[in-house]
């Protein structure tokens, strides 16, 4: 049975000598990676010879025990395999079996620091226990956030079940005038979402202009108080999407079929070439389509939903319908969210086109001989127009 690996956050509850060893272990960690990253060829990205060369330095100049600098060059390995290797801050360690433990009768972690082990309870609610019950998590990760406060991030393995092998596609449209549309016709405006965002950054303007000319204290106050909009907004959106993907899992779930979702990889890249205002880049660049994208992923692998990744080209641009492409975005096809296809007369909303023609796609790709779509996919992003409807 597929297994799903969840984080679960718990915030840590240490007492003040605690806190001083967790910020050792913080302090010492970051700065064996920052030697790591400085000393080993920035062109060795595997973890086993990156420790071949530098373990024993980076046991005896930074007191780091046996494991933790083992995970130090994994630390350093994994940030070079994706780029993230601008700066290692003190904000968190990794841990695995050897160096963390969690015990669930007295509710408390126990992890190994620069002087010895140490245990910290937990401040958790049931959620956190119910998901941690039964469970023996073999790693984990120490965080400490900008407010000061000590969170585990705890990992842990949960089975799933078997993706469902359904015949239906239901394809979901991503966009900012609806922030998701279906091909069965659901839809979620985004216009509450927008009127959110706006409030918030003029909040933010207001309060950065104030603390430009205010006093130390009024531009503390006014710092703090845009970190607390932050957060809102913040929690405002993911709520928004978690509502968002819930609904659209359990539809796909209820009707047996596979989720089609657009593959936006490099959207803002490509967009932000386009010259607009200074409130559309801003709105455009806060448009969180990936967190909902993983929201939709990690909820349907938890039902049992299979998902399938379509590319978006020229999926506006067709007609769901006939199948019909119009290549010049210039032509007359769409007005606002209408489509009007020229070909074989189909109105309707321009959205729901382009999830049905989602759909479509995420049909072949889910049943590539049985799809009933007649249309060759070498051509326009592997998908073609046939010449009648």
């Amino acid at each position: 049975m597929p297994q799903q690996i969840l984080t679960i956050v718990c915030q840590l509850n240490p007492t003040a000598e605690q806190i001083v060893k967790l910020d050792q272990v913080l302090q010492g960690f970051a700065e064996a990676c920052r030697y790591i990253n400085s000393t080993i060829c920035p062109s060795i990205t595997n973890k086993n010879r990156i420790q071949k060369e530098v373990y024993r330095a980076v046991r005896q100049q930074f007191g780091l025990t046996a494991n933790l600098a083992v995970r130090a060059c994994a630390r350093v390995a994994a940030n070079r395999k994706v780029g993230k290797v601008k700066g290692f801050r003190a904000t968190s360690v990794d841990y695995d079996a050897r160096l963390f433990n969690y015990r669930a009768k007295e509710q408390c972690v126990s992890l190994s620091t620069l002087d010895g082990r140490e245990r910290i309870p937990l401040a958790v609610g049931n959620y956190q226990i119910e998901k941690l019950k039964g469970k023996k998590p073999t790693s984990a990760t120490l965080c400490k956030r900008k407010d000061g406060k000590f969170y585990i991030h705890i990992q842990v393995k949960e089975e799933v079940p078997e993706p469902q092998t359904g015949h239906g596609v239901l394809g979901v449209d991503f966009g900012r005038t609806d922030i998701a549309h279906t091909s069965e016709g659901d839809n979620w405006h985004g216009q509450q979402l927008t009127k959110v965002r706006d409030h918030y950054s003029k909040l933010r303007a207001v309060l950065q202009q104030k603390a430009s000319k205010g006093t130390r204290s009024s531009r503390r106050r006014c710092r703090e108080l845009v970190k607390r909009l932050s957060g809102r907004e913040r929690r405002f959106q993911a709520w928004v999407n978690h509502c968002i993907s819930k609904t659209i899992v359990a539809r796909a779930k209820a009707t047996g079929s596979v989720i089609a979702l657009e593959d936006l990889t490099g959207i803002r890249e490509r967009t932000n070439q386009v010259p607009r205002s200074k409130t559309e880049r801003r709105r455009a660049n806060s448009w969180a389509f990936y967190q909902l994208r993983s929201f939709i992923s990690y909820k349907a692998l938890k039902a049992g939903v299979g998902i399938v990744l379509v590319n978006p080209r020229y999926s506006s641009q067709t007609c769901h319908r006939c199948l019909h492409i119009y290549p010049d975005p210039k032509q007359s096809y769409r007005t606002g969210k209408q489509f009007k296809c020229g070909h074989c007369g189909w109105t309707g909303d321009a959205d729901f086109n382009g999830a049905s023609v989602i759909a479509l796609l995420g049909a072949v790709v889910n049943q590539p001989r049985g799809s009933g779509l007649s249309c060759s996919l070498a051509e326009h992003n592997r998908l073609r127009a046939t010449e009648s409807p």
